[in-house]
């Protein structure tokens, strides 16, 4: 599986699909209603509102709709990646790995506010990424602003990736302030409208502002989850070095999106920490950078017996903690 996609084919979208849906069939076997958290944003909130009465007895709707994002987010990001030449040769190997690491955990499968996010910030990185040859980089960095505020709506500690616009500024471009004072302004932009239609509306007594809350996280998981978590890691981990080991070939701009991944995958692993609510799925933040130094692990080996027994292992756990984990 990792030789096909290891071959930049246009069909590789659609076996993306079918291989996307024979991994995540447990998800509509056994569809789960999403529960809202306690630091999950207003937006979200509202989403699942409004789904209540379009949903009614199908709960196979909320994971249709989580499928759509996971393999939209896989398909979106597999482009991204190749367009900015990040690896030695385009694939479609970082969207088979963000499939299969998503896989390995039920949480990360259901509908929940950081799956949502993640369309939000991997947009967010690929503008970031772009902004070295962009001709109007006050309208992106705005642009950029907005969805990082946007994305609090949501799920309010990813108000955190706002280290990935400052680092991002200080790696990508020359420091004007100007330019820094209106990616500031992009963030606060959608906190005005909303604390105005809050005053207009007269909602201030059932306004609850949103908070961070230090903490450990903790999470409940079977052993072979964690064996699953630990498998990732060395592959992730191998991957890391591979990409080193190719760094300096790399034109300038691919190593600086290198740079911003670091930086992402650093801030996603923080956000846990700063939440509330202790439960797997906010963990899914870390998938996105993650599934990069996946594909470079199974991209970059000479021996091609190494990413098949990685893949096939990972496959395997997903597979034992589906169906015969409970």
């Amino acid at each position: 599986m990792t030789g096909t996609f290891k071959a930049n084919n246009p069909y590789n979208t659609f076996l993306l699909l079918i291989y996307g849906i024979l991994l995540k069939l447990p998800m509509f076997l056994h569809p789960k209603v999403p529960q809202v958290q306690q630091i999950d944003g207003f937006l979200y909130r509202a989403l699942l509102k409004w789904l209540q009465p379009i949903v009614g007895g199908f709960p196979s709707v909320y994971a249709i709709i989580a499928f759509f994002l996971l393999y939209s987010q896989a398909v979106s990001f597999n482009k991204l990646v190749n367009d900015l030449k990040l690896m030695q040769k385009p694939n479609y190997l970082t969207g088979m790995s963000y499939l299969l690491v998503t896989s390995l955990f039920t949480e990360w499968n259901m509908l929940s506010a950081p799956l949502i996010i993640n369309t939000f910030l991997i947009w967010v990185w690929a503008r970031m990424s772009g902004l070295h040859n962009d001709a109007n980089p006050k309208t992106s960095l705005f642009n950029i602003g907005i969805a990082i505020g946007l994305s609090t709506f949501f799920y309010f500690p990813s108000l955190a990736f706002v280290a990935l616009i400052i680092v991002g500024l200080a790696i990508i471009r020359p420091f004007k302030l100007s330019e820094w004072l209106i990616g500031l302004l992009g963030i606060i932009t959608p906190y005005y409208f909303v604390l105005a239609w809050v005053f207009l509306m007269d909602k201030w007594k059932g306004y609850q502002f949103p908070g961070f809350a230090l903490t450990s996280p903790k999470f409940n998981q079977t052993n072979w989850s964690y064996i699953a978590i630990i498998i990732v890691l060395v592959t992730g981990i191998a991957g890391f070095f591979y990409v080193q080991q190719n760094f300096r070939r790399q034109l300038i701009q691919a190593r600086k999106s290198w740079n911003l991944i670091f930086i992402y995958l650093i801030v996603a692993v923080f956000v846990p920490f700063i939440n509330a609510t202790h439960t797997f799925e906010y963990w899914i933040l870390c998938a996105v950078p993650v599934s990069v130094f996946l594909g470079a692990a199974f991209l970059y080996p000479t021996k091609k017996m190494i990413p098949l027994v990685l893949h096939w292992l990972m496959v395997a756990f997903v597979i034992a903690i589906n169906y015969f984990v409970h």
